[in-house]
């Protein structure tokens, strides 16, 4: 456990970087691969998917959960080693992840709602498939509200990286460029579902941002923090 006393220590960084590396691994489980294989268009087609698939059903709740366990610990630990070149700024972008991470754990219920719908333990009768349409619109919003939290917590931690000196430059600048991919995500699904252009955009947006996180986690693993000197504990 001594290698979370101090988190200007390569082997802190390779703690971070490591929970990071864990989030992107299981989240593209949860959040990518078990929805394409159970999720469609059409309620009763979803219903029957996840009685079919249980297993990959549970198995993806699962990997949310470790998701948002990997969650708390990288983000407490990035406030740890951003703390000393702002304070404020690391604090409001701890929040904003700590909210996004709420907002996750909030969507486990309407996930469980839907396995009570799929097996009958909820008898909801001839309101079952309406019931799930509801839960899946819900759970779908979920996503669109963490989004937005998460593109602000980007915009924060990139610019505490390009302003601390302990990591490129470059890969804070595609944090703050990126993030807005997760905003025009949002915006395009929930606000402007005809706007082509929108659509076109958060994909390149989101391309940049995710090269960015993987490599800031990257860096973080393989390299850890440059030496450079910052304060102990305070704004700058």
């Amino acid at each position: 456990m001594s290698a979370f006393n101090d988190p200007t220590t390569p082997a802190y960084a390779r703690l971070t970087g490591s929970f990071y590396l864990g989030i992107a691994v299981f989240g593209a489980f949860a959040i990518g691969y078990v929805p394409s294989q159970i999720v469609t268009g059409d309620a009763a087609a979803t219903l029957a998917a996840i009685n079919e698939k249980r297993g990959l059903f549970n198995a993806g709740v699962g990997a949310d959960a470790v998701v948002m366990g990997f969650e708390v610990m990288a983000t407490t630990m990035l406030y740890q080693i951003f703390r000393r070149v702002n304070e404020t700024l690391a604090f409001a972008a701890t929040l904003a992840r700590f909210g996004m991470v709420a907002i996750m754990g909030t969507m486990l219920l309407f996930q469980a709602g839907l396995a009570g719908l799929a097996d009958g333990s909820i008898p909801a009768g001839d309101m079952r498939e309406p019931m799930a349409e509801l839960l899946l619109h819900v759970h779908h919003s979920g996503v669109w509200a963490w989004q937005i939290l998460f593109g602000v917590h980007l915009i924060l931690l990139g610019t505490l990286v390009m302003r601390s000196g302990l990591f490129p430059r470059l890969l804070g600048m595609g944090m703050v460029i990126g993030a807005f991919g997760y905003l025009a995500d949002s915006a395009y699904a929930f606000a402007f579902p005809g706007a082509d252009w929108l659509g076109m955009v958060r994909i390149g947006l989101l391309v940049i941002v995710t090269l960015s996180e993987v490599g800031f986690a990257l860096w973080l693993v393989t390299k850890g923090p440059r030496r450079v000197s910052l304060p102990a504990v305070g704004l700058v």
